[in-house]
């Protein structure tokens, strides 16, 4: 029965887009058109204060639109952007936490894997899912920018440009540019249309990345192909094995009707779905220092759902909420996931590290905080677009 249960929920229609678009931002990277990204990101805001500093917090941020992971997002700004910050004079231990920061926002853009993963397990939208994320990542954004600034300003970290790149020049760029930036809205578009499910439209971004890469850019080679083919079946089959993990852990948890006993002990304890959520927020937090962002997003998901829901909590505002609180997690000691592997790639330790990034967790936190006071963060656009 157990291995029944585990097999037919990786039969799942909606989960075949995790692997979708993680080979869709492979194939995207291997086309150039991250290349592209950065250097519009530069011509936008190299010639600000901490410019390649606010160029990776806003590289990110588009790319999770085609890669949704901020492991695949760190590590690709470790290669590209990191070695480039330390030519201009960046501490390296900064430069790793800004990456690591920045990271952050790549699973709350459209297509975001952890979005997926909350909407199959939970029987949430996920193209309200998807829609919802857009808000908080664009206010993760602007918060990292902000603390950017007043740390390079303090620091007198040197622009990456001496002069303001000119509108036309900018505009070619955008122009070079536009296949990853449409990414977000195509999928969310064709997925309000009811043109494709989520599935079928990371089906549609790997053809026309294939497209892009091979007959626009010229610059994907086919001998490339099983390189990536191998690298999505990896970072796959990882999510794939977290997912079984999960079915039977759930399986455990319905047998001993643990989320019953969690609902009725916090039903008792108190009937505020604020206290209810700072308690949650907290316990994420903790449990983030000690387990990967993906591992403990479907662990607590199962534990805590059933509560939000007795407690009136919109599904859509506590999966982004879940969602924020394990990838801020993933930057705090002793094992924060992202923190090790940033700290790992750019070779600077730990305590290096941490004491740079902390007025990133900071500012997310405040944010976190935000979308528990204000709900309409992250239901306004799906309530906008879908009702």
């Amino acid at each position: 029965m157990i291995v029944q249960k585990m097999v037919s929920s990786n039969m799942s229609y909606a989960l075949l887009a995790v692997p979708f678009f993680i080979l869709a931002g492979l194939i995207m990277n291997s086309a150039g058109i991250t290349q592209q990204m950065m250097r519009f990101c530069d011509l936008l805001l190299g010639h600000k204060v901490g410019g390649l500093a606010q160029v990776n917090v806003l590289l990110s941020t588009i790319n999770g639109g085609i890669c949704g992971s901020g492991a695949a997002d760190a590590a690709m700004q470790c290669k590209i952007l990191v070695p480039e910050m330390s030519k201009r004079g960046y501490p390296r231990a900064f430069s790793a936490a800004v990456t690591a920061a920045s990271s952050l926002i790549a699973p709350m853009i459209p297509p975001g894997v952890a979005l997926i993963l909350y909407g199959v397990m939970t029987e949430t939208s996920i193209g309200k899912m998807f829609v919802a994320g857009i808000v908080p990542g664009i206010l993760m954004c602007i918060a990292e920018m902000i603390v950017v600034v007043i740390i390079s300003r303090k620091n007198k970290y040197p622009p990456s440009r001496d002069h303001k790149a000119p509108a036309k020049e900018v505009l070619l760029s955008l122009k070079d540019s536009i296949w990853a930036l449409i990414v977000p809205i195509v999928i969310i578009g064709g997925l309000r249309a009811g043109l494709f499910t989520a599935t079928e439209g990371a089906a549609l971004i790997i053809v026309v990345s294939m497209l892009v890469g091979f007959f626009i850019y010229k610059v994907l080679n086919p001998k490339e192909l099983p390189g990536i083919l191998k690298e999505a079946f990896r970072s796959t089959s990882s999510i794939m094995f977290m997912i079984l993990s999960a079915v039977v852990f759930g399986m455990y948890l319905s047998w001993a009707r643990i989320p019953q006993n969690i609902t009725a002990w916090m039903l008792a304890f108190t009937n505020s779905p604020a206290v209810f959520m700072m308690i949650a927020t907290a316990l994420l937090l903790v449990f983030g220092m000690f387990i990967s962002s993906t591992s403990l997003l479907m662990i607590m998901t199962p534990l805590l759902f059933p509560v939000a829901q007795a407690y009136g909590i919109n599904a859509v505002q506590f999966g982004i909420l879940i969602i924020l609180n394990c990838a801020v997690g993933s930057l705090t000691p002793p094992l924060g996931g992202v923190m090790y592997l940033v700290c790992k790639m750019c070779n600077v330790t730990i305590v290096q590290f941490v004491k740079h990034v902390w007025p990133f967790i900071l500012a997310l936190i405040i944010l976190i905080g935000l979308i528990m006071a204000w709900p309409q963060l992250t239901t306004f656009l799906p309530d906008l677009i879908y009702n």
